[in-house]
């Protein structure tokens, strides 16, 4: 066995791999850019190597840096994590050269299926099935045109050396092709420095199912169920689960023996992916191979008990695996939501910044359920511009889906973060929906339940009761705190009948001290409730009790006369008044929204990579204005309106921040 590892990553799979290696006894070296000199990774492992400045490019993509920082350390292994150099042949034919042992699958194995356009070929000679599409060489923007209309709209352009949801787009005509070519390019050339592309038919309404499968380098293939990861956007996984609740027990077994089959026909001896799609009749299809750990591993995990970092190292290391197939079984079900440093307000774009608040709830067994959350930050730690926008992985485990989805949606309501725009309301809704729980997915899961943009949800009877028992608590403590510092002598005591004002909803209230909790008794429902188990203080920015029996934590923010409080997917601006002040507050004037459609914004921080306009240009809507790069994803600003250009105040190499003016119409 190895006694020292460098991990070629970052964040929190660096933080991952270093757990178990830990747990094997076995000494951790990481490399780090610039931006990651005080990462959490960098204090863990056991040594740390500079490896230069912060765009990938020049640090974690240069494979050179790496093996020198082997040859500087002593280690005798490198385990590339996911993404950068994880699936690179050269890569790991350079370790070798080096005398060092690559923690993945053999060169060949990654050649042959790392690529995209090679890996059909293979699945095709294999007599896998396979979307229709395109494998060879595109030429350019009419090239692939041509192809696409001879393989049907809607088709889609993919990168060859692509993953992680980088370099694809769907295209649904001519336009769509020729814009997408030149995007999806200079994504993957950005992203993986290759920018071929191969073409495949969109199978509308598809679900996203991958199997995990684990080999040896004595021969042995296995796999590990599958996953269902159709909850996507930008066809990047967001939400993640294993089992799949599409499949059967044969269907199963039938894609499980396919990509068996395949990872050995390809000599496969690591862990690694092979993904389908698959139709709502359960007919599947082979999309591609990922040469690597996947980002969602936790799930399989849980559901089976296997570490698959310590398998891939033992197996790195020449050990035959210690278990067949047939001692492998699904054990209840696992959920993995990716929480991300990005706006779902705002069509999920991502957001960067310093995590000024960031608690994770409580790891491990609960009530029901079992709580794990991979990380690779801190508070205060920033979250960059130059890498993925991911904060952490946090992955529920049930006896069944239901209480897995339920221990979910209690672990997301008990995580708060502040800094950085983050996704937690997002993932709290899709727990909270009917279709979900039914487990009616598919890729198009998102834009089908939020056709017009992720706003939040409605509060349900239950939150209304929640925001209307929070925000008494909260103003009846900021009462008599006052009172008492006002007076100098004791708390005053507060008046007990109050309006609260959410939305466009009033309910009059009387309050009641109860047994160190709180009595809310609804005036005009005759209705009582009941909280106990409060644990608020001032400042403290997530409000937990027990209301009629049932625990709740809630985000909470003082506002005028009152409180903004989300509770999951709803999220209300919460007043507590006099009855006077409730009358007087009717009577206000409705604030008018300032005009904007005269402004071009970026939607996002990030660098200006082009601008396509000048002043006193003539633009149509839907035309390119400029085109706005941030973490690793290219976003395409178009003129929402006709018009003439009066004044362009951004060019290409600028950093811009979110709702910047980059140009403005006459």
């Amino acid at each position: 066995m190895f006694s020292k590892i460098l991990i070629a990553n970052r964040g929190e799979i660096a933080v991952r791999i270093i757990g178990t290696c830990r747990k094997m006894g076995i000494a951790t070296v990481v490399v780090y850019s610039e931006a990651d000199a005080g990462s959490l990774a960098v204090e863990m492992a056991d040594e740390s190597v500079p490896i230069g400045p912060p765009p990938a490019a020049q640090s974690y993509l240069v494979a050179e840096k790496i093996i020198a920082a082997c040859r500087a350390t002593g280690a005798e292994a490198v385990h590339p994590g996911f993404g950068f150099l994880s699936e690179r042949a050269e890569f790991a034919r350079a370790c070798a050269a080096e005398g060092l042992v690559f923690i993945g699958p053999n060169p060949g194995a990654i050649d042959a299926m790392g690529d995209k356009i090679a890996s059909k070929r293979k699945a095709l000679e294999a007599g896998v099935s396979c979307v229709p599409g395109y494998v060879g060489e595109i030429e350019g923007p009419e090239h692939a045109v041509t192809i696409s209309e001879e393989i049907g709209y809607p088709v889609m352009l993919k990168a060859s050396a692509g993953g992680g949801g980088k370099g694809i787009r769907i295209a649904w005509n001519r336009r769509d092709v020729k814009e997408g070519f030149s995007a999806v390019r200079a994504e993957a050339k950005g992203a993986f420095g290759d920018d071929r592309i191969f073409i495949e038919k969109f199978i509308v309404d598809p679900r996203h199912i991958e199997i995990q499968v684990l080999g040896d380098k004595h021969g042995q293939v296995l796999h590990l169920f599958e996953r269902e990861c159709s909850i996507q956007r930008r066809n990047q996984k967001v939400i993640e689960e294993a089992p799949s609740p599409l499949l059967d027990a044969t269907t199963r077994a039938a894609m499980g023996a396919q990509a068996v089959a395949l990872a050995k026909a390809v000599g496969y001896d690591s862990a690694g992916t092979v993904e389908f799609v698959a139709g709502q009749d359960k007919s599947f299809y082979f999309l591609e191979m990922n040469t690597r750990l996947q980002v969602e591993h936790p799930v399989t995990e849980l559901i089976t008990g296997l570490d698959l970092v310590e398998q891939m190292i033992r197996v790195a290391a020449g050990e035959k695996l210690g278990f067949s197939q047939k001692d492998l079984a699904i054990n209840g079900w696992a959920i993995e939501s990716r929480i991300y440093a990005e706006d779902p307000y705002r069509g999920f774009l991502p957001s960067i910044g310093r995590l000024v608040r960031y608690h994770a709830p409580k790891e491990g067994k609960r009530d029901g359920f079992i709580v794990r959350n991979d990380a690779g930050v801190r508070e205060g730690d920033e979250i960059s511009m130059f890498y993925d926008p991911m904060i952490s992985k946090l992955a529920a485990w049930g006896p069944d889906r239901g209480a897995a989805i339920d221990g979910m949606g209690q672990a997301l309501e008990e995580f708060h973060i502040e800094g950085p725009a983050q996704n937690l309301p997002f993932l709290s809704a899709v727990m909270d929906q009917p279709r979900f729980r039914e487990g009616a997915l598919s890729t198009a899961y998102i834009p089908e339940q939020f056709p017009d943009g992720f706003q939040g949800l409605e509060p349900t009877p239950w939150q209304l009761n929640v925001m209307t028992a929070a925000a008494c608590a909260m103003h009846r403590v900021q009462t008599r705190r006052n009172g008492h510092a006002l007076s100098g002598l004791k708390p005053a005591q507060p008046r007990d009948e109050w309006i609260v004002v959410i939305g466009d909803k009033k309910r009059r209230v009387r309050l009641a001290d109860a047994d160190g909790g709180l009595e809310v008794e609804l005036l005009d429902e005759q209705h009582r409730l009941v909280l106990s188990a409060v644990d608020w203080r001032p400042g403290r920015p997530v409000f937990q009790g027990v209301l009629d029996g049932r625990r709740f934590a809630a985000e909470v923010a003082p506002a005028a006369e009152g409180f903004r409080i989300r509770h999951r997917a709803a999220r209300q601006r919460v007043l507590v008044l006099t009855p006077i002040s409730a009358e007087l507050h009717e009577r206000l004037p409705v604030k008018q929204a300032a005009d904007t459609s005269r402004l071009v914004v970026s939607p996002m921080p990030g660098l200006v990579v082009s601008v396509e306009v000048v002043a006193g240009q003539e633009v149509k809507s839907g035309e390119t204005v400029c085109v706005v790069e941030a973490m690793k994803m290219q976003n395409i600003i178009r003129a929402e309106r006709d018009g003439v250009i009066k004044a362009v105040n951004a060019k290409a190499g600028d950093s811009v921040a979110a709702d910047e003016v980059l140009a403005e119409f006459g």
